[in-house]
């Protein structure tokens, strides 16, 4: 997993990662980092109280192309592996192996029937619920993108991989021009130095509860630092979140929520930065 800056993969390398993991746990960890590595942008549409957040691409649109990445990669191989690429102008999907003999790259686009490459693991996610056996994945991501109103991925095969690639603007034109780099200026959720964990924690929180240890593979840490327990302690005696089970503080099924203080920091942080505006 890598974030470049540009739109080169000899661009400035801003975060890089590789992990060893089974295969449902290099889903969750390649979504973690997507996650706090896109640029979370907010409106507030007309004629509704509450704002919309929005990545620059559907996450779940991400999330199936992973799946299927990780479902089709060609294990035989064992110097193979998928990758998730990440510029300033686009994300790719590197998974590696071709496709199954009788599809085609167009027919991804279309209809098509499920031929997969690796039967016992496609099998292992479908009885997780994760996927189904029909085929649909790549037609779903397709209309997740006409709902998003964006043009949708591009699919291709390039020296042994199959790439899908998902055109998205990770910086912002008005910044990049600021920042008088040529490449961008580097946004919430990418690496940032340790005194900016309260601030990152925050963002983590704002969708859905999470415990220590999600919160923690979401900064990208492989465990608890000592500055994220800092922070959620400042967090907590600020009334910025919560606990989910406030009679048990120590269980172990303990997760963290934002509270309407937490959402409200929130707000003012994005109006004060400009990162509602589109």
């Amino acid at each position: 997993m890598g974030r470049f800056r540009g739109t080169e993969i000899t661009g400035k390398i801003v975060d890089n990662r590789q992990e060893h993991m089974n295969a449902f746990s290099m889903v969750h960890e390649g979504i973690a980092f997507l996650e706090r590595t896109m640029p979370l942008g907010a409106r507030f549409p007309e004629g509704k109280i509450f704002r919309e957040d929005r990545f620059p691409v559907p996450i779940d649109a991400l999330r199936e192309i992973l799946l299927n990445a990780v479902m089709h990669r060609d294990y035989s191989n064992y110097s193979g592996y998928v990758a998730i690429v990440v510029f300033d102008d686009r994300i790719e999907i590197r998974s590696f192996g071709r496709l199954p003999n009788g599809i085609t790259v167009e027919q991804l686009s279309g209809r098509h029937d499920s031929k997969p490459t690796n039967p016992l693991i496609a099998e292992a996610f479908h009885r997780t619920g994760a996927v189904e056996v029909w085929g649909r994945g790549t037609n779903r991501v397709i209309s997740m993108f006409k709902k998003y109103g964006i043009a949708p991925p591009v699919f291709e095969e390039r020296h042994g991989f199959l790439v899908v690639t998902f055109k998205a603007q990770m910086v912002r034109a008005e910044e990049i021009k600021a920042s008088g780099v040529e490449s961008g200026v580097e946004l919430r959720g990418e690496s940032r130095p340790e005194s900016d964990t309260t601030s990152r924690i925050i963002y983590i929180l704002q969708h859905t509860p999470k415990s220590r240890n999600e919160i923690a593979l979401s900064l990208g840490h492989k465990s608890i630092s000592g500055a994220m327990k800092k922070a959620m302690t400042n967090l907590l005696s600020e009334g910025l979140i919560v606990y989910t089970m406030p009679n048990k503080p120590n269980s172990r099924f303990q997760k963290y929520r934002l509270t309407t203080k937490g959402q409200s920091h929130i707000k003012k942080t994005m109006e004060e930065t400009g990162a509602n505006e589109e």
